[in-house]
């Protein structure tokens, strides 16, 4: 997938595993795929824009303790070439008002730069590598997941065709060929063969037998011509902490320009405003 992380389901959001309310056809296989690594590159290369700008809402939910809601809009851009930027900016509550990331993956071999923005103290902070592990803002979602992840990153293959929520998959095994870059050992996701969505990924890590973090999609719909995840929901299976993810308005294919993506647009959120009119339609 483009994006074959947990950015397939940035801003979405529920709290109870109910079924799905999908808008798909009911076809359950579009085709066959004779291996992984054939899957794999379907998804990621399906058809998401060349751009896109939402405003969304994260819930994180925590046994014991009132969930947290936070407002944020997202931005992404394919700049061609194996180039993708993404800028997340919050906008509510007020004590995370305006903290900001900027993810930008490289062609080739070049390392990720993320950056997040800190308004308390006006100023940029790289996240190194070895943070990748790191929770953003306290949610389940770490700073690998917001990070690009080639196909050929993995070793791929297809276990088996299975029913999700009534919906025909295909479950495909993705394995680090180098331990040493990612934080995870295997992800398994259910991926729709008709829209290249997964619509669950279990997660491994550290070894473990079975999954320490799962991700459900629980809205899909079409929007502007791509099939896109409205609502999901990000689970710790260990500490039962979950992030909601929803997207309340979206757009693709917009006048995002490129130089948005930059440390002086992230350091000055006013900036950003004429895009977000885009929204808007205005």
């Amino acid at each position: 997938m483009k994006r074959f992380t947990l950015l397939n389901f940035i801003f979405k959001s529920v709290v109870t595993f109910v079924s799905l309310t999908f808008l798909i056809p009911s076809t359950l296989w579009a085709k066959d795929f004779s291996n992984g690594k054939e899957l794999a590159t379907a998804a990621y290369n399906r058809p998401d824009g060349d751009n896109s700008l939402s405003l969304g809402t994260m819930v994180l939910v925590e046994k014991g303790h009132d969930p947290r809601v936070r407002q944020m809009y997202t931005f992404n851009l394919d700049a061609g070439n194996e180039n993708k930027f993404m800028m997340i900016r919050f906008k509510k509550p007020a004590d995370i008002t305006n903290t900001g990331l900027l993810t930008i993956d490289h062609s080739g071999d070049k390392e990720t730069e993320q950056w997040v923005y800190l308004p308390a103290i006006n100023k940029s902070r790289r996240i190194s590598t070895k943070r990748r592990g790191g929770r953003f803002v306290g949610s389940d979602i770490l700073y690998e997941d917001l990070r690009d992840r080639t196909v050929d990153m993995d070793n791929h293959k297809i276990l088996r065709k299975e029913k999700f929520n009534k919906m025909g998959t295909i479950v495909l095994e993705s394995i680090p060929i180098d331990p040493d870059n990612s934080v995870y050992d295997r992800k398994i996701a259910w991926i729709h063969p008709k829209t290249l969505l997964a619509l669950k990924v279990d997660i491994y890590q550290n070894g473990s037998k079975e999954p320490v973090k799962q991700v459900l999609a629980k809205q899909i719909e079409k929007k502007q011509g791509y099939w896109t995840v409205m609502k999901s929901v990000i689970r710790d299976l260990k500490t039962k902490h979950e992030t909601h993810l929803k997207i309340n308005k979206i757009k693709y294919d917009q006048a995002i320009p490129e130089a948005l993506f930059s440390l002086k647009y992230l350091e000055d959120p006013q900036r950003e405003k004429e895009v977000i009119k885009l929204l808007s339609g205005k």
